[in-house]
């Protein structure tokens, strides 16, 4: 059995900076299989490609790119992988008081404050900012240290005046615990990770944490503001989602390959989950992609 604890990732600022900017070439950043956190604030701008999101408790699946903002010590996975498809990704990381202890008081500033804020939760921003912050993202690579901080200002008050995001974890999950909450979470997001294709017992679960399986019921609602089994099933359903995009497979073969054991079911959960039947979701997917 599989057991990882989250990896506190350790963030060095690039050279004569007060935060770090990485551009990584296709999926040259292949982190989507290691969960971990660390106290930086995480600006992550994905070029293009498609693939799965998990961020705190919440999981969707991303199409053409992605851009979020991940909140300080909000465990989260990487974003690109062999089968991304992207052309690269950009990964900015600031600590909260990167300008300054006082700075972010200032009037002038409040968006930057009140977005960072909203950043715990984990924000993903829509296809419309995607493209504007893209371009800016674009230049800072060649920017001096100097223009380079103030195009990080000017993208940041920019993401805090638009409406087009989605908090994504908006009932308050966060992993600002007891370090034994944090590994107990953590353990049983790896396992569901590993284990989703496959039946998950509720016994098996509770007793990898050392509760009894009421107790862990109770426990995880409180963390996450989710039931065991809606996390279980939104991780599944977003692998079907995925497998629904990327392959030619049957509805009914993806339906089994995403863990589901009933067809029936699998059609009722995934249009209460997208709001579309898995072919509908699928048809429309094509054409869009056409």
């Amino acid at each position: 059995m599989k057991k990882m604890n989250p990896t506190l990732e350790i963030i060095t600022p690039t050279f004569g900076s007060s935060f770090s900017f990485s551009r990584y070439v296709e999926n040259a950043n292949c982190k989507s299989d290691l969960w971990h956190y660390h106290p930086e604030i995480e600006l992550v701008f994905v070029n293009g490609g498609s693939g799965k999101r998990q961020i705190g408790s919440h999981i969707s699946y991303y199409s053409d790119g992605d851009l979020v903002l991940i909140g300080s010590n909000l465990p989260h996975c990487g974003f690109t992988n062999e089968e991304t498809g992207n052309k690269n990704e950009t990964v900015i990381q600031m600590r909260p008081d990167f300008l300054g202890n006082d700075f972010l008081e200032i009037p002038e500033l409040k968006n930057i404050q009140h977005l960072l804020h909203k950043a715990k939760g984990g924000i993903a921003f829509g296809s419309e900012t995607k493209k504007i912050i893209a371009c800016k993202i674009e230049e800072m690579e060649n920017q001096s240290t100097f223009d380079r901080l103030l195009s990080m200002i000017s993208i940041l008050n920019t993401l805090e005046t638009n409406n087009e995001y989605t908090i994504l974890n908006a009932d308050g999950f966060s992993l600002e615990l007891q370090v034994q909450d944090n590994d107990r979470i953590n353990v049983v997001f790896n396992y569901v990770k590993d284990h989703f294709q496959e039946p998950i017992q509720l016994d098996t679960v509770s007793s990898m944490v050392s509760m009894t399986t009421p107790s862990f019921c109770r426990y995880f609602k409180k963390i996450t503001n989710k039931t065991f089994t809606t996390f279980v099933n939104d991780y599944r359903l977003v692998h079907a989602s995925k497998l629904l995009s990327e392959n030619t497979k049957s509805i009914t073969e993806i339906c089994y390959e995403s863990g589901f054991n009933n067809f029936s079911h699998f059609n009722k959960t995934f249009k209460a989950f997208t709001g579309k039947s898995a072919s509908q979701y699928r048809q429309e997917l094509k054409s869009f992609m056409e």
